[in-house]
Protein backbone atom coordinates (compact mmCIF):
# COMPACT_ATOMS: atom_id res chain seq x y z
CA UNK A 1 0.00 0.00 0.00
CA UNK A 2 1.44 3.57 -0.96
CA UNK A 3 0.45 6.36 1.43
CA UNK A 4 1.22 9.91 0.52
CA UNK A 5 0.96 12.87 3.36
CA UNK A 6 1.71 16.77 2.19
CA UNK A 7 4.89 18.67 3.66
CA UNK A 8 7.34 21.19 2.85
CA UNK A 9 11.02 21.80 3.14
CA UNK A 10 12.49 25.61 3.21
CA UNK A 11 14.40 27.65 0.98
CA UNK A 12 15.17 30.47 2.69
CA UNK A 13 11.14 32.19 3.55
CA UNK A 14 9.87 30.11 0.29
CA UNK A 15 8.21 27.31 0.55
CA UNK A 16 9.25 24.13 -1.18
CA UNK A 17 6.12 21.34 -1.72
CA UNK A 18 7.28 17.78 -0.45
CA UNK A 19 5.23 14.80 -1.00
CA UNK A 20 6.26 12.47 1.35
CA UNK A 21 5.48 8.51 0.36
CA UNK A 22 5.49 5.53 2.16
CA UNK A 23 4.99 1.79 0.86
CA UNK A 24 5.14 -0.71 3.02
CA UNK A 25 5.13 -4.18 1.13
CA UNK A 26 6.18 -7.69 1.69
CA UNK A 27 9.85 -8.49 2.06
CA UNK A 28 12.77 -8.12 4.40
CA UNK A 29 11.97 -6.21 7.64
CA UNK A 30 13.64 -3.24 6.48
CA UNK A 31 13.23 1.03 7.21
CA UNK A 32 14.67 2.74 4.45
CA UNK A 33 14.33 6.86 3.72
CA UNK A 34 15.48 8.02 0.47
CA UNK A 35 15.14 11.17 -1.53
CA UNK A 36 18.04 12.95 0.00
CA UNK A 37 17.60 12.88 3.83
CA UNK A 38 19.89 15.15 5.56
CA UNK A 39 21.04 13.40 9.12
CA UNK A 40 17.95 14.55 11.03
CA UNK A 41 15.89 13.25 8.92
CA UNK A 42 17.56 10.03 8.81
CA UNK A 43 17.21 9.64 12.56
CA UNK A 44 13.90 10.03 12.66
CA UNK A 45 13.54 5.85 11.95
CA UNK A 46 14.63 5.69 15.45
CA UNK A 47 12.57 8.66 17.24
CA UNK A 48 9.49 7.32 15.42
CA UNK A 49 9.98 3.78 16.14
CA UNK A 50 10.24 4.57 20.20
CA UNK A 51 7.29 6.75 19.68
CA UNK A 52 5.20 4.16 18.38
CA UNK A 53 6.48 1.49 21.20
CA UNK A 54 5.04 4.34 23.72
CA UNK A 55 1.40 4.55 22.27
CA UNK A 56 1.65 0.60 21.87
CA UNK A 57 2.23 0.42 18.39
CA UNK A 58 4.23 -2.05 16.61
CA UNK A 59 6.08 -1.19 12.95
CA UNK A 60 4.75 -3.89 10.26
CA UNK A 61 7.62 -6.58 10.00
CA UNK A 62 7.57 -5.77 6.53
CA UNK A 63 9.84 -3.92 4.02
CA UNK A 64 9.16 -0.04 4.63
CA UNK A 65 10.37 2.75 2.04
CA UNK A 66 9.77 5.92 2.48
CA UNK A 67 10.09 8.20 -0.60
CA UNK A 68 10.83 12.23 -0.13
CA UNK A 69 9.66 14.04 -3.38
CA UNK A 70 11.16 15.74 -5.75
CA UNK A 71 13.72 13.22 -5.20
CA UNK A 72 16.58 15.70 -5.63
CA UNK A 73 15.81 18.30 -3.35
CA UNK A 74 17.92 18.43 -0.32
CA UNK A 75 15.40 17.76 3.04
CA UNK A 76 16.60 19.13 6.18
CA UNK A 77 15.54 19.40 9.40
CA UNK A 78 13.52 17.35 12.24
CA UNK A 79 10.07 18.69 11.16
CA UNK A 80 9.99 15.55 8.76
CA UNK A 81 9.34 13.32 11.81
CA UNK A 82 5.01 13.95 11.91
CA UNK A 83 4.35 13.27 8.44
CA UNK A 84 6.60 10.26 8.34
CA UNK A 85 4.68 9.07 11.23
CA UNK A 86 1.03 9.78 9.81
CA UNK A 87 2.02 7.85 6.52
CA UNK A 88 3.38 4.87 8.15
CA UNK A 89 -0.37 5.44 10.09
CA UNK A 90 -1.68 5.81 7.07
CA UNK A 91 -0.06 2.52 5.92
CA UNK A 92 -0.97 0.72 9.00
CA UNK A 93 -4.86 1.86 8.18
CA UNK A 94 -4.72 3.54 11.76
CA UNK A 95 -5.64 6.76 9.83
CA UNK A 96 -7.93 7.61 7.01
CA UNK A 97 -5.39 8.60 4.02
CA UNK A 98 -8.54 11.41 3.11
CA UNK A 99 -8.24 13.03 6.79
CA UNK A 100 -4.34 13.40 6.14
CA UNK A 101 -4.58 14.68 2.69
CA UNK A 102 -6.00 18.23 3.11
CA UNK A 103 -2.95 19.32 5.54
CA UNK A 104 0.67 20.96 5.16
CA UNK A 105 2.15 18.58 8.43
CA UNK A 106 5.26 19.45 10.28
CA UNK A 107 6.41 18.12 13.69
CA UNK A 108 9.35 16.79 15.10
CA UNK A 109 8.43 13.53 17.77
CA UNK A 110 9.76 13.14 21.14
CA UNK A 111 10.41 9.37 22.22
CA UNK A 112 7.18 9.47 24.36
CA UNK A 113 5.16 10.48 21.23
CA UNK A 114 5.07 14.31 22.00
CA UNK A 115 5.49 17.20 19.59
CA UNK A 116 8.54 19.25 19.67
CA UNK A 117 8.11 22.84 18.35
CA UNK A 118 9.94 22.95 15.00
CA UNK A 119 10.80 26.04 13.01
CA UNK A 120 9.03 27.49 9.81
CA UNK A 121 5.46 27.11 10.78
CA UNK A 122 4.26 30.43 10.08
CA UNK A 123 6.05 30.47 6.39
CA UNK A 124 4.15 27.03 6.02
CA UNK A 125 0.91 28.06 7.31
CA UNK A 126 0.38 31.00 4.60
CA UNK A 127 1.44 28.81 1.90
CA UNK A 128 -0.78 26.48 3.03
CA UNK A 129 -3.28 29.41 3.37
CA UNK A 130 -2.34 29.72 -0.48
CA UNK A 131 -3.05 26.37 -1.77
CA UNK A 132 -5.94 25.88 0.07
CA UNK A 133 -4.68 23.39 2.47
CA UNK A 134 -4.81 23.64 6.30
CA UNK A 135 -2.04 22.66 8.76
CA UNK A 136 -0.71 20.47 11.51
CA UNK A 137 1.86 21.58 13.68
CA UNK A 138 2.77 21.24 17.35
CA UNK A 139 0.69 22.52 19.78
CA UNK A 140 2.60 25.94 21.48
CA UNK A 141 3.05 26.75 17.51
CA UNK A 142 -0.70 26.96 16.96
CA UNK A 143 -1.09 30.51 17.21
CA UNK A 144 1.65 31.45 14.25
CA UNK A 145 -1.16 29.34 12.12
CA UNK A 146 -3.59 31.59 13.10
CA UNK A 147 -1.75 34.67 11.98
CA UNK A 148 -1.97 33.04 8.74
CA UNK A 149 -5.34 33.30 8.40
CA UNK A 150 -5.94 29.64 8.48
CA UNK A 151 -9.18 28.12 10.12
CA UNK A 152 -7.97 24.28 9.36
CA UNK A 153 -5.63 24.33 12.04
CA UNK A 154 -4.93 20.53 14.08
CA UNK A 155 -2.05 22.55 16.99
CA UNK A 156 -1.63 18.92 19.03
CA UNK A 157 0.55 18.03 21.74
CA UNK A 158 1.11 14.34 20.98
CA UNK A 159 0.97 11.90 18.28
CA UNK A 160 -1.69 9.73 20.21
CA UNK A 161 -3.84 13.06 20.72
CA UNK A 162 -3.94 13.33 16.77
CA UNK A 163 -4.46 9.77 16.07
CA UNK A 164 -7.80 10.26 18.59
CA UNK A 165 -9.15 13.20 15.99
CA UNK A 166 -8.55 11.17 13.29
CA UNK A 167 -10.31 8.26 14.58
CA UNK A 168 -13.54 10.75 16.27
CA UNK A 169 -12.40 10.42 19.98
CA UNK A 170 -11.76 13.74 20.62
CA UNK A 171 -11.61 17.20 19.92
CA UNK A 172 -8.94 20.01 19.22
CA UNK A 173 -9.49 23.10 19.50
CA UNK A 174 -8.83 25.97 17.30
CA UNK A 175 -6.08 27.89 19.11
CA UNK A 176 -5.88 31.55 19.94
CA UNK A 177 -3.79 34.14 18.08
CA UNK A 178 -0.52 36.04 20.52
CA UNK A 179 0.66 38.77 20.62
CA UNK A 180 3.82 38.79 22.53
CA UNK A 181 4.52 41.21 25.41
CA UNK A 182 6.87 43.64 25.42
CA UNK A 183 10.59 42.67 26.62
CA UNK A 184 12.16 45.58 26.29
CA UNK A 185 13.03 47.76 29.29
CA UNK A 186 11.31 50.99 29.63
CA UNK A 187 14.08 53.79 27.91
CA UNK A 188 12.79 57.10 27.22
CA UNK A 189 13.94 59.77 25.71
CA UNK A 190 13.95 62.22 28.35
CA UNK A 191 16.54 60.53 29.96
CA UNK A 192 19.18 61.77 27.85
CA UNK A 193 20.78 64.96 29.37
CA UNK A 194 22.05 67.55 27.18
CA UNK A 195 22.77 66.49 23.48
CA UNK A 196 19.90 68.15 21.77
CA UNK A 197 21.64 68.33 18.67
CA UNK A 198 21.51 64.06 18.74
CA UNK A 199 17.98 63.85 19.77
CA UNK A 200 17.22 66.23 16.76
CA UNK A 201 19.04 63.81 14.24
CA UNK A 202 17.70 60.76 16.35
CA UNK A 203 13.71 62.70 15.39
CA UNK A 204 14.54 62.80 11.94
CA UNK A 205 16.04 59.34 11.34
CA UNK A 206 12.89 57.64 12.98
CA UNK A 207 10.84 60.25 11.24
CA UNK A 208 12.84 58.87 7.49
CA UNK A 209 13.78 55.59 8.44
CA UNK A 210 17.12 57.16 7.38
CA UNK A 211 20.61 55.61 8.34
CA UNK A 212 22.47 57.02 11.30
CA UNK A 213 26.00 57.00 12.40
CA UNK A 214 27.46 58.97 15.34
CA UNK A 215 30.61 59.48 16.45
CA UNK A 216 32.44 60.98 19.76
CA UNK A 217 33.95 59.72 23.10
CA UNK A 218 33.59 56.86 25.38
CA UNK A 219 30.21 57.94 27.66
CA UNK A 220 28.76 60.53 25.61
CA UNK A 221 25.91 59.19 24.84
CA UNK A 222 25.87 57.16 21.84
CA UNK A 223 24.88 53.79 23.00
CA UNK A 224 22.22 55.30 25.03
CA UNK A 225 20.58 57.89 22.02
CA UNK A 226 20.72 54.05 20.22
CA UNK A 227 18.94 52.23 22.55
CA UNK A 228 16.29 55.02 22.88
CA UNK A 229 15.17 55.03 19.20
CA UNK A 230 12.90 52.70 19.27
CA UNK A 231 10.67 53.88 21.87
CA UNK A 232 9.76 57.23 19.32
CA UNK A 233 9.11 54.30 16.47
CA UNK A 234 5.72 53.85 15.26
CA UNK A 235 4.79 49.92 15.81
CA UNK A 236 5.10 47.68 13.06
CA UNK A 237 1.53 46.68 10.88
CA UNK A 238 -0.22 43.86 10.66
CA UNK A 239 1.61 43.12 7.31
CA UNK A 240 4.94 43.94 8.59
CA UNK A 241 4.89 41.95 11.34
CA UNK A 242 3.85 39.31 9.80
CA UNK A 243 7.05 39.40 7.62
CA UNK A 244 9.26 40.10 10.17
CA UNK A 245 8.20 37.16 12.16
CA UNK A 246 8.39 35.03 9.24
CA UNK A 247 12.40 35.22 9.27
CA UNK A 248 12.10 35.15 12.89
CA UNK A 249 10.28 31.73 12.64
CA UNK A 250 12.29 30.05 9.83
CA UNK A 251 15.60 31.28 12.78
CA UNK A 252 13.34 29.55 15.57
CA UNK A 253 13.62 33.08 17.43
CA UNK A 254 9.51 33.09 17.80
CA UNK A 255 9.01 32.31 21.30
CA UNK A 256 5.28 29.96 21.98
CA UNK A 257 3.95 31.13 18.98
CA UNK A 258 3.54 34.84 19.75
CA UNK A 259 3.83 37.47 17.17
CA UNK A 260 5.74 40.94 18.82
CA UNK A 261 4.75 43.91 16.84
CA UNK A 262 7.69 46.04 18.30
CA UNK A 263 9.89 46.71 15.65
CA UNK A 264 13.05 44.39 15.85
CA UNK A 265 16.03 45.83 17.18
CA UNK A 266 19.33 43.85 17.16
CA UNK A 267 22.99 44.90 18.74
CA UNK A 268 25.50 41.91 17.71
CA UNK A 269 28.60 42.26 18.84
CA UNK A 270 31.79 43.82 16.94
CA UNK A 271 33.22 40.14 16.90
CA UNK A 272 30.30 39.11 14.88
CA UNK A 273 31.56 37.01 11.12
CA UNK A 274 30.21 37.84 8.11
CA UNK A 275 27.71 34.97 7.85
CA UNK A 276 26.02 36.23 11.43
CA UNK A 277 25.99 39.29 10.63
CA UNK A 278 24.79 39.28 6.21
CA UNK A 279 23.47 35.58 6.98
CA UNK A 280 24.60 32.09 5.64
CA UNK A 281 26.31 29.27 7.25
CA UNK A 282 25.54 25.47 6.33
CA UNK A 283 21.45 25.59 6.17
CA UNK A 284 21.71 29.21 5.00
CA UNK A 285 20.06 30.63 8.07
CA UNK A 286 18.66 34.40 8.22
CA UNK A 287 21.68 37.28 9.78
CA UNK A 288 21.41 39.63 12.07
CA UNK A 289 20.44 42.23 9.33
CA UNK A 290 17.14 39.73 8.11
CA UNK A 291 16.08 39.44 12.01
CA UNK A 292 16.43 43.60 12.32
CA UNK A 293 13.72 43.17 9.05
CA UNK A 294 11.34 46.64 9.56
CA UNK A 295 13.42 47.20 12.58
CA UNK A 296 17.01 48.80 14.15
CA UNK A 297 19.87 47.18 13.39
CA UNK A 298 22.37 48.74 15.74
CA UNK A 299 26.45 48.44 15.26
CA UNK A 300 28.64 50.01 18.51
CA UNK A 301 31.95 50.49 17.73
CA UNK A 302 31.80 50.31 14.01
CA UNK A 303 35.29 50.57 13.25
CA UNK A 304 36.22 47.87 15.29
CA UNK A 305 33.80 44.80 13.06
CA UNK A 306 35.98 43.29 10.17
CA UNK A 307 36.27 45.14 6.50
CA UNK A 308 34.94 42.47 4.73
CA UNK A 309 32.00 41.90 7.11
CA UNK A 310 31.51 45.71 6.64
CA UNK A 311 31.45 46.12 3.25
CA UNK A 312 28.60 43.46 2.94
CA UNK A 313 26.50 45.36 3.92
CA UNK A 314 26.74 47.83 1.40
CA UNK A 315 24.36 46.13 -1.32
CA UNK A 316 21.65 45.42 1.61
CA UNK A 317 21.63 48.77 2.32
CA UNK A 318 20.41 49.49 -1.16
CA UNK A 319 18.38 46.75 -2.00
CA UNK A 320 16.61 45.74 1.13
CA UNK A 321 17.27 41.98 0.50
CA UNK A 322 20.60 39.90 0.85
CA UNK A 323 21.29 37.04 -1.53
CA UNK A 324 23.12 33.95 -0.40
CA UNK A 325 24.49 31.96 -2.90
CA UNK A 326 25.75 28.12 -2.23
CA UNK A 327 27.10 25.83 -4.89
CA UNK A 328 23.69 23.99 -4.27
CA UNK A 329 21.44 26.60 -3.33
CA UNK A 330 20.41 30.70 -4.38
CA UNK A 331 18.55 31.84 -1.16
CA UNK A 332 17.23 35.66 -0.42
CA UNK A 333 15.97 36.96 2.77
CA UNK A 334 14.35 40.28 3.15
CA UNK A 335 16.55 43.08 4.72
CA UNK A 336 15.57 46.27 5.03
CA UNK A 337 16.47 47.48 8.12
CA UNK A 338 17.75 51.43 9.53
CA UNK A 339 21.10 51.05 10.21
CA UNK A 340 22.39 53.07 13.90
CA UNK A 341 26.50 52.84 14.11
CA UNK A 342 28.16 54.14 16.75
CA UNK A 343 32.40 55.10 16.97
CA UNK A 344 34.63 56.70 19.11
CA UNK A 345 36.89 59.58 16.88
CA UNK A 346 40.19 57.42 17.62
CA UNK A 347 41.03 53.93 19.06
CA UNK A 348 41.53 55.11 22.40
CA UNK A 349 38.58 57.90 22.14
CA UNK A 350 40.23 60.92 23.48
CA UNK A 351 40.91 62.55 20.00
CA UNK A 352 40.67 66.56 20.45
CA UNK A 353 40.97 66.35 24.32
CA UNK A 354 43.69 68.38 25.29
CA UNK A 355 45.94 66.45 27.64
CA UNK A 356 44.20 63.24 27.23
CA UNK A 357 45.23 62.59 23.76
CA UNK A 358 47.82 59.52 23.09
CA UNK A 359 51.29 60.08 21.31
CA UNK A 360 50.21 59.53 17.95
CA UNK A 361 47.73 61.80 17.32
CA UNK A 362 46.05 62.78 15.06
CA UNK A 363 47.68 59.87 13.53
CA UNK A 364 45.52 57.15 15.10
CA UNK A 365 42.47 58.92 14.56
CA UNK A 366 42.65 59.16 10.77
CA UNK A 367 44.11 55.46 10.93
CA UNK A 368 40.62 54.51 12.88
CA UNK A 369 38.81 56.36 10.76
CA UNK A 370 40.16 54.84 7.44
CA UNK A 371 38.68 51.54 8.68
CA UNK A 372 35.06 52.71 7.27
CA UNK A 373 35.41 52.89 3.88
CA UNK A 374 33.90 56.03 1.75
CA UNK A 375 31.15 53.49 -0.03
CA UNK A 376 29.83 52.41 3.22
CA UNK A 377 30.40 56.10 4.89
CA UNK A 378 28.08 57.42 1.61
CA UNK A 379 24.87 55.32 2.45
CA UNK A 380 24.28 57.08 5.94
CA UNK A 381 22.18 59.35 5.55
CA UNK A 382 22.77 60.93 8.99
CA UNK A 383 25.98 61.69 10.28
CA UNK A 384 26.82 63.76 13.49
CA UNK A 385 29.20 64.41 16.20
CA UNK A 386 27.99 63.52 19.62
CA UNK A 387 30.96 65.37 21.72
CA UNK A 388 31.05 64.85 25.89
CA UNK A 389 28.92 66.38 28.34
CA UNK A 390 30.15 68.47 30.85
CA UNK A 391 29.25 67.50 33.70
CA UNK A 392 28.11 71.08 35.09
CA UNK A 393 25.49 71.39 32.05
CA UNK A 394 24.44 67.87 32.56
CA UNK A 395 23.56 68.85 36.55
CA UNK A 396 21.82 72.00 35.16
CA UNK A 397 19.91 70.37 31.93
CA UNK A 398 16.42 70.79 32.35
CA UNK A 399 14.23 67.38 31.73
CA UNK A 400 13.90 66.93 27.97
CA UNK A 401 10.93 65.70 25.70
CA UNK A 402 9.58 62.20 26.07
CA UNK A 403 9.67 59.70 23.81
CA UNK A 404 5.81 59.67 23.67
CA UNK A 405 6.08 63.35 22.62
CA UNK A 406 8.81 62.94 19.52
CA UNK A 407 7.11 59.05 18.49
CA UNK A 408 3.49 61.64 17.72
CA UNK A 409 5.95 63.52 15.53
CA UNK A 410 7.51 60.52 13.89
CA UNK A 411 4.33 58.71 13.53
CA UNK A 412 2.58 62.23 11.71
CA UNK A 413 5.25 62.42 9.78
CA UNK A 414 5.05 58.90 8.70
CA UNK A 415 1.82 59.04 7.89
CA UNK A 416 2.54 62.34 5.04
CA UNK A 417 5.06 59.82 4.03
CA UNK A 418 2.61 57.17 3.61
CA UNK A 419 -0.39 59.12 1.79
CA UNK A 420 1.96 60.68 -0.64
CA UNK A 421 3.77 57.44 -1.49
CA UNK A 422 -0.04 55.92 -1.83
CA UNK A 423 -1.25 59.05 -4.42
CA UNK A 424 1.88 57.63 -6.61
CA UNK A 425 0.86 54.39 -6.99
CA UNK A 426 3.48 53.15 -4.62
CA UNK A 427 1.29 52.06 -1.51
CA UNK A 428 4.12 49.13 -0.61
CA UNK A 429 6.65 52.05 0.36
CA UNK A 430 6.08 53.66 3.58
CA UNK A 431 9.34 55.92 4.26
CA UNK A 432 11.37 58.96 2.62
CA UNK A 433 14.90 56.58 2.80
CA UNK A 434 12.68 54.57 0.00
CA UNK A 435 12.45 57.09 -2.53
CA UNK A 436 14.44 57.02 -5.58
CA UNK A 437 14.70 58.26 -9.08
CA UNK A 438 11.72 59.98 -10.61
CA UNK A 439 9.80 59.67 -7.15
CA UNK A 440 12.39 61.55 -5.83
CA UNK A 441 12.65 64.34 -8.60
CA UNK A 442 8.16 63.95 -7.85
CA UNK A 443 7.88 64.82 -4.04
CA UNK A 444 11.32 66.52 -3.14
CA UNK A 445 10.59 69.74 -4.81
CA UNK A 446 12.97 72.81 -4.04
CA UNK A 447 12.44 76.66 -4.01
CA UNK A 448 15.07 78.39 -5.93
CA UNK A 449 17.13 79.33 -2.48
CA UNK A 450 17.20 76.28 -1.80
CA UNK A 451 18.60 74.38 -5.08
CA UNK A 452 21.26 77.26 -4.94
CA UNK A 453 22.20 76.41 -1.51
CA UNK A 454 22.30 72.59 -2.53
CA UNK A 455 23.80 72.88 -5.74
CA UNK A 456 27.10 75.21 -4.49
CA UNK A 457 27.67 73.00 -1.55
CA UNK A 458 27.47 69.88 -3.90
CA UNK A 459 29.76 71.45 -6.74
CA UNK A 460 32.53 72.45 -3.32
CA UNK A 461 32.20 69.49 -1.76
CA UNK A 462 32.09 67.21 -4.37
CA UNK A 463 29.42 65.43 -3.25
CA UNK A 464 28.34 62.03 -5.12
CA UNK A 465 25.18 61.53 -7.33
CA UNK A 466 24.00 58.89 -3.87
CA UNK A 467 24.89 61.57 -1.45
CA UNK A 468 22.92 64.21 -2.99
CA UNK A 469 19.78 62.06 -3.59
CA UNK A 470 20.14 60.77 0.36
CA UNK A 471 20.14 64.75 0.92
CA UNK A 472 17.03 65.56 -0.53
CA UNK A 473 15.48 62.91 0.78
CA UNK A 474 16.37 63.97 4.01
CA UNK A 475 15.01 67.76 3.48
CA UNK A 476 11.94 65.66 2.49
CA UNK A 477 11.39 64.03 5.65
CA UNK A 478 12.80 67.51 7.86
CA UNK A 479 9.68 69.24 5.87
CA UNK A 480 7.97 66.43 6.82
CA UNK A 481 8.23 67.25 10.44
CA UNK A 482 7.21 70.40 9.81
CA UNK A 483 4.14 69.90 7.71
CA UNK A 484 6.06 71.73 4.86
CA UNK A 485 4.69 70.69 1.42
CA UNK A 486 8.46 72.34 -0.49
CA UNK A 487 11.84 72.04 0.43
CA UNK A 488 12.75 74.91 1.68
CA UNK A 489 16.10 76.51 1.96
CA UNK A 490 15.92 75.78 6.13
CA UNK A 491 15.36 72.36 5.23
CA UNK A 492 18.19 71.78 2.39
CA UNK A 493 20.11 74.09 5.32
CA UNK A 494 19.11 71.30 8.23
CA UNK A 495 20.34 68.21 5.70
CA UNK A 496 23.21 69.40 5.06
CA UNK A 497 23.99 69.67 8.32
CA UNK A 498 23.21 66.17 8.95
CA UNK A 499 25.24 64.98 6.20
CA UNK A 500 28.48 65.73 8.72
CA UNK A 501 32.23 65.31 8.16
CA UNK A 502 34.14 64.08 10.25
CA UNK A 503 35.76 66.75 12.69
CA UNK A 504 39.50 67.29 11.57
CA UNK A 505 41.32 67.43 14.76
CA UNK A 506 45.17 68.39 13.49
Amino acid sequence: MLSRVNTVAFNGLEILNVELQVQISAGMPAFTIVGLPDKAVAESRERIRAAFTSLGLKLPAKRITVNLTPADLLKEGSHYDLPLALGLLVGMEVVAAEKVAPYFVLGELGLDGSLVNVNGVLPAALAAKKQGLGIICPEAQGSEAVWAGLDKILAVNSLLQLINFFNDNGTIPLPQAKRAESSRINADLKDVKGQETAKRALEVAAAGAHNLIMSGPPGAGKSMLAARLPSILPPMTTAEAIETSMIHSVAGELKDGSISFERPFRAPHHSASTPALVGGGRKARPGEISLAHNGVLFLDELPEFARPTLEALRQPLENGSVAISRVNSHTVFPARFQLIAAMNPCRCGNLGLPGLECSRAPKCGEEYRARISGPLLDRIDIQIDVPAVNPFDLAAAPAGESSAVVRARVVAAREIQKKRLASLGRPDLLTNSQLTGKMLEETAVLDDEAQKLLLTYAEKNRMSARAYHRTLRLARTIADLQNENKLLRIHVAEALSLRWKMPDYK
